[in-house]
């Protein structure tokens, strides 16, 4: 049986389930890469050109993980668009490109495109050439893909019952994993799924808001309605798919009574989350904090940071109940 081996990094947090049911459907054994490491990001580091941001190095270096797994083909989509008049950041669009100019001797790489801005004609077409690369007809590539579609929903569906996208994969998988029990203290977690929900990218910000007792919500946790609704009241359309999801989930946030203030986690060198995190920043009324990190960041830092925003926010809770200090 051929193996067709996928990064554990970027897009992997959002669609992993479509595409391993995809490719099981047609009898190909899919293997990842290991969960991002020091090594893994120290590969990435060292092959991806200096301009890319922190999780295209990452992505490199679980690239360079795989080609030594002894993977047939190496899954590595051009992703475009995946929604009608709404892009993905154009480093997605070349990244097939890069990885072949900056890793050499790699496995056969699957680089259909994911254009989903005018319609699925384009991605019918794409599929019909992937059916070519595997040798596949067609009939069967869409029985997989359907059938690939159901399992991906199910995993939708279990990541809006609370846990993260990495848990939800996990669950989808028959992991047992245990929902955190609710805690007085709410806080609203944004940003990029594939730095968020990456451990060694984001220092594990979720876990340690946890460990702190803090109730965390996620854009996966809020209706898409709602977020859509609040994302239009901008002035004018956000231009990215990610960047206008976390707009809108933080305004709704930002009116929810249950969220009592909102972090939102941005990578160094990334354009879209230096200009989507001062749109939240200047519309947002709760307390808000954004942190920015990169291969450099310190966890000590970082760890300092998260706790001065909860103390800052249980004082304000207290106050807000009719606490009274004991200085006046």
């Amino acid at each position: 049986m051929k193996k067709v081996g996928i990064p554990q990094g970027l897009f992997y947090y959002y669609y992993y389930p479509l595409w391993e049911a995809f490719f099981r459907f047609l009898g190909l054994v899919v293997v990842r890469s290991s969960p991002t490491n020091k090594k893994i990001v120290d590969d990435g580091v060292t092959l991806a050109v200096d301009e890319a941001c922190f999780p295209i190095k990452v992505y490199y270096g679980h690239v360079n993980e795989l080609k030594g797994k002894g993977v047939d083909y190496i899954f590595l989509p051009r992703l475009v668009s995946i929604e009608p008049k709404s892009y993905i950041c154009p480093k997605f669009m070349g990244l097939p490109d890069m990885i072949r100019a900056g890793i050499k001797d790699l496995p056969e790489v699957i680089d259909i495109t994911v254009d989903l801005s005018r319609g699925d004609k384009g991605w019918q077409k794409e599929l019909a050439r992937l059916g070519k690369i595997l040798n596949v007809n067609y009939r069967q590539i869409k029985k997989a893909y359907n059938y690939a579609l159901e399992e991906y929903f199910s995993y939708r569906m279990i990541a809006r019952q609370g846990y993260t996208r990495d848990e939800a994969i996990k669950v989808w998988q028959g992991e047992e994993i245990s929902l955190p029990l609710d805690t007085p203290l709410h806080i609203g977690v944004l940003g990029h799924g594939y730095s968020l929900y990456d451990d060694f990218i984001s220092m594990s910000v979720i876990k340690k808001l946890r460990g702190m007792g803090v109730k965390v919500y996620l854009s996966e946790h809020l209706p898409t309605e709602g977020i859509e609704k609040e994302a239009s009241t901008l002035p004018k359309r956000v231009f990215w798919t990610l960047g206008r999801k976390m707009v809108g989930s933080a305004l709704y946030m930002d009116k929810s009574p249950d969220i009592d203030g909102i972090i939102y986690v941005a990578c160094f060198g990334c354009g879209p989350d230096s200009l989507i995190g001062e749109v939240i920043e200047r519309k947002v009324k709760k307390p808000f904090m954004l942190l920015t990190l990169d291969e450099h960041t310190g966890e000590g830092g970082i760890i300092t940071r998260l706790e001065a925003f909860c103390d800052m926010l249980a004082r304000r809770k207290k106050r807000d109940e009719g606490y009274l200090p004991c200085y006046g």
